[in-house]
């Protein structure tokens, strides 16, 4: 971690380091990240993914975040402007603060979602 911008940190351990967003989309929207480098999650080992999700829990209660969205993106594709594993935590306070999303939902063929997860299974 270089530290290149300005950082107002929230926690921190041997393996976690958790901040304010300096471009928050709502009031207490923060990143918490692990300190191992890794451009996607698939690129972290297990033992340091450990603490992301009850880390950004305890945000969100700290917060007082009574509805939130927990987004973590992976790839340029996906919407990931930094080359870093990060999870958000966005407080959505109201429809104008916080994150907005689409959900563009496809028809099901269950089939072809029975083949899907017969294939994925074999491989987890």
């Amino acid at each position: 971690m270089a530290r290149e911008i300005p950082c107002f940190k929230l926690f921190e351990s041997d393996k976690t380091l958790a901040f304010l967003d300096i471009q928050p989309l709502s009031r207490g929207h923060a990143l918490v990240i692990p300190k191992v480098h890794g451009e996607k999650l698939t690129d972290i080992p297990d033992d340091h993914l450990t603490e992301l999700l009850p880390v950004a829990k305890k945000l969100a209660l700290a917060v007082g975040a009574p509805e939130f969205n927990i987004l973590q993106n992976n790839g340029k594709g996906a919407h990931q402007e930094v080359g870093h594993v990060h999870v958000h935590m966005i407080p959505k306070p109201n429809q104008e603060e916080g994150l907005g999303i689409g959900w563009p939902q496809q028809k099901t063929d269950m089939d072809k979602l029975k083949a899907l997860s017969e294939e994925i299974k074999s491989k987890v």
